[in-house]
C-alpha cells in the first residue's frame, strides 16, 4: 500500500505487513538427535526487520539462536511473540500451528530480508545462494514442494552446526556472510523503507504539527480500505502462506 496525498500515508499502521502462515508439518529429514521427530520450517535470519507472531491456532514453538544463546519459546493460540534483526529462528509445528505474521518495513522479510542458515559453502555469493534457495514460481506444485523441503533440510544442516558450535566465531561468520549476500539489494530495501515505515512516521509528525497549529484538515481525507489475500498457500520459508499484494 502506497503513500496517499491526504494524511501522508495510507498503508497498514506503521508500515507493517501481514501474512497468514500454516507452519509446515514436514518432519526433519536430517539424521540428528536434535531434530528427531521435529516438524517445522526453515531456520533463517532477518538483517533489518523485526518480525512478530500472533498465534491463531494449534501449538508449537519458535527456536531462536542469538549471541545470547539458544532459546525455545512455546507458541499456542493467543501467544504474541516477536524478535529483532539478527535472531536466527525456526518454527516448530507440534499440531496444526497457524500464525498471523507481522512484518516490519512493508513485508520486507518475505521480499528479500532473509538469509537461510545454509552451510557456509552455499553462502559464498548471491548466485550460489540463489541456486540453492529459489523456488521456481512456474513449476508444478509438487516440484515447488520438493524444492522447499530440500532447502529446509539444507538450512537445518547449517543450523545444527551453528547450534553445536563452541564459541562465537561460527555465528559471527554467518553474520558476515549474510551481510555480504544482501549488500547488492540494500538500495531497493531502502526505497521500500522510505515508502513505508519512514513515510508512516513522517505522516504522524506532520499530523501532530498541524494539530498543534489548530489545523485538522487532514481528518477530512479519512478513508477505509480492505483487502483479501492475493495468493493462497504459497511455499514460504516456514510454511504455506496466504499473502496480500498491496502491502
Amino acid at each position: 500500500m502506497s503513500a496517499g496525498s491526504v494524511g501522508g500515508f495510507s498503508g497498514l499502521p506503521g508500515g507493517v505487513a501481514v501474512s497468514h502462515l500454516s507452519v509446515y508439518d514436514w518432519p526433519a529429514e536430517v539424521d540428528a538427535e536434535m531434530d528427531a521427530g521435529v516438524c517445522g520450517g526453515t531456520p533463517h535470519m532477518h538483517l533489518t526487520c523485526s518480525e512478530g507472531y500472533v498465534v491463531t491456532g494449534g501449538q508449537g514453538a519458535v527456536q531462536t539462536l542469538t549471541t545470547s544463546g539458544y532459546e525455545v519459546t512455546p507458541l499456542a493460540a493467543g501467544t504474541v511473540a516477536w524478535f529483532t534483526p539478527g535472531t536466527i529462528h525456526r518454527l516448530v509445528n507440534e499440531g496444526d500451528l497457524r500464525i498471523t505474521v507481522l512484518m516490519q518495513n512493508s513485508g520486507l522479510p518475505e521480499a528479500g530480508d532473509a538469509v537461510l542458515t545454509l552451510p557456509p559453502r552455499y553462502l559464498t555469493d548471491p548466485e550460489t545462494y540463489a541456486a540453492a534457495t529459489v523456488i521456481p514460481a512456474d513449476a508444478p506444485e509438487a516440484e515447488q514442494e520438493r524444492v522447499a523441503r530440500a532447502r529446509r533440510d539444507l538450512a537445518l544442516e547449517g543450523y545444527r552446526a551453528l547450534r553445536s558450535a563452541e564459541g562465537p566465531e561460527a555465528l559471527a561468520a554467518f553474520h558476515r556472510a549474510a551481510a555480504a549476500l544482501v549488500r547488492p539489494r540494500l538500495g531497493e530495501w531502502r526505497e521500500r523503507w522510505e515508502r513505508g515505515a519512514r513515510a508512516a512516521a513522517t505522516a504522524t509528525g506532520e499530523q501532530l504539527d498541524r494539530l498543534e497549529q489548530g489545523d485538522f484538515s487532514h481528518l477530512a481525507g479519512a478513508a477505509v480500505r480492505a483487502e483479501q489475500p492475493s495468493a493462497y498457500g504459497k511455499f514460504g520459508m516456514c510454511g504455506r502462506l496466504d499473502v496480500y499484494k498491496g502491502q
